[in-house]
């Protein structure tokens, strides 16, 4: 899925007000988003007097403009130089039928220039306009400051956080999930909702693992594909010499195998089954292809955990980095605030931020046989900042529901084999409670960022997700 995204502009403006603070406001808007590095669309200037959306003529060429380019604008940004006229602007939204998230942004007036030519009254008019956007039923997003200066960097800090929640907002209402063979019989924890998911928009795109098995299988020793998979093998992290060659191959191929299904269903997240099939009947591990395709901003969670791997999805769209699928897994000793999260692992290799280790799974290993299961990420994921979240579904009470929230990775150390995570988290204990009470699962998707503003954003504005946000005041 393309991770760019496009604003769609819509300029207000009011006639009592100067027009010319309009057009000079639309002027600067445009700049600043250049400056940024922003794509966005505006209808013509020459379209109104302007360049602005007044009256309901205006609204609908407009909404027309914005229709040439449905799928392409991700998020619809509404400025007011002046006061505004909020029945343009809410006629231009309901005639576009868009769907996507708005932010209203207004202009700060200057204390020394508040002249009848001067004087912009957006701090009233941005009221007006998200009244009616309330009466519309329009979900809307806000500025940090009711009013604020387009050049000014919260307002860059506004941006950036709208175009995360847009692509989150577009990732989950057109993404397509992979759900690669069969849960674990044994982890009905993995179960989930189909239909509540497809209401959102997300589809689950099944394949059964006997077709990923045989295409491997069928695939080449010199095929170009597999080829290069190998030098990628190699540079991606160090392979013990006890590892037989041909363990690597098999690897190789699965990846091919995987990659080329993904790409040709438009897939763009995959839970995947990772045990015991493909160790007894293939012969190695899926841990370093999904790895690889983390870190190519593909997730794939282990375990066909679909409700996982939507966490994980929506932390990449908005923070742009690879995510992981972890384990709530073992204390830190007696220091509350701390725990020891893991997998086996398919860590992306950014997480380690060191050079990892590709070798056999541990635990598997010694029930499957260690010949079998080349492919485990073994490493410490690096210090810093991170964010957690975690999709699930009530069939009860046919909801999607979610926990939030952030905290840090630690340099602690601790020997247990495999992908740890020493994690840092305000409250853990009052986390666990909500988790345990609430019948969440083990299972957990962390990103290398904080980005659990845009997340609540998305998840409670524009999805009508249930959510808990951790340490929310």
């Amino acid at each position: 899925m393309d991770q760019k995204v496009t604003f769609g502009l819509i300029v207000g403006t009011r006639g009592i007000f100067n027009g010319a603070l309009a057009t000079s406001g639309r002027k600067q808007l445009c700049a600043v988003l250049d400056t940024l590095g922003y794509k966005y669309v505006i209808m013509p200037l020459k379209e109104t007097p302007t360049g602005a959306v007044e009256t309901v003529e205006d609204a609908k060429k407009c909404a027309a403009f914005f229709q040439k380019h449905r799928g392409t604008i991700k998020g619809i940004i509404v400025t007011l130089p002046n006061f505004g006229n909020e029945l343009g602007i809410v006629n231009a939204l309901k005639l576009a039928e868009m769907n996507v998230p708005v932010l209203v942004h207004a202009f700060d007036d200057d204390n020394d220039k508040v002249g009848l030519d001067q004087r912009r009254d957006a701090f009233c008019g941005k009221l007006s306009v998200c009244n009616n956007l309330w009466q519309y039923g329009i979900p809307f997003s806000l500025t940090t400051n009711h009013t604020c200066r387009v050049d000014s960097k919260e307002f860059a800090a506004d941006l950036h956080k709208f175009a995360g929640v847009s692509k989150v907002v577009y990732g989950m209402r057109h993404g397509r999930i992979g759900s690669i063979g069969a849960r674990p019989t044994a982890f009905q924890t993995m179960r989930i909702s189909e239909k509540l998911l497809q209401r959102t928009g997300l589809s689950v795109v099944t394949l059964d693992l006997s077709e990923i098995i045989f295409a491997a299988l069928k695939t080449g020793d010199k095929d170009q594909a597999v080829v290069k998979k190998l030098d990628d093998i190699r540079a991606y992290g160090a392979i013990p010499a006890a590892i037989p060659v041909e363990n690597v191959v098999k690897s190789a191929k699965l990846s091919v195998a995987l990659e080329r299904w993904m790409n040709e269903n438009d897939i763009d997240a995959a839970g995947i089954q990772c045990w015991t099939s493909i160790q007894k009947n293939y012969g190695c591990a899926t841990c370093l292809p999904m790895s690889m395709m983390g870190d190519r901003l593909l997730p794939c969670a282990c375990e066909v955990d679909i409700g996982g791997v939507v966490g994980m999805f929506a932390l990449t769209l908005a923070s742009g980095n690879a995510s992981a699928l972890l384990d709530w897994n073992t204390n830190y000793a007696e220091e509350r605030n701390k725990c020891v999260n893991t997998h086996c692992s398919n860590y992306p290799n950014s997480f380690v931020n060191a050079k990892i280790e590709i070798s056999n799974l541990d635990i598997l290993g010694k029930d499957l046989g260690y010949d079998n299961c080349f492919g485990a990420i073994k490493g410490k994921v690096a210090a810093g900042p991170m964010t957690y979240f975690r999709v699930s579904t009530d069939d009860f009470q046919g909801r999607i529901r979610s926990y939030l929230g952030e905290g840090d990775f630690t340099k602690d150390p601790y020997g247990m084999a495999g992908g740890i995570a020493v994690c840092n988290i305000p409250d853990l204990q009052g986390l666990m409670r909500h988790l345990c009470k609430n019948g969440y699962e083990h299972h957990v998707a962390m990103v290398r960022s904080h980005c659990a503003d845009i997340i609540q954003e998305a998840a409670e504005t524009y999805l009508g997700w249930e959510l808990y946000r951790h340490g929310a005041k």
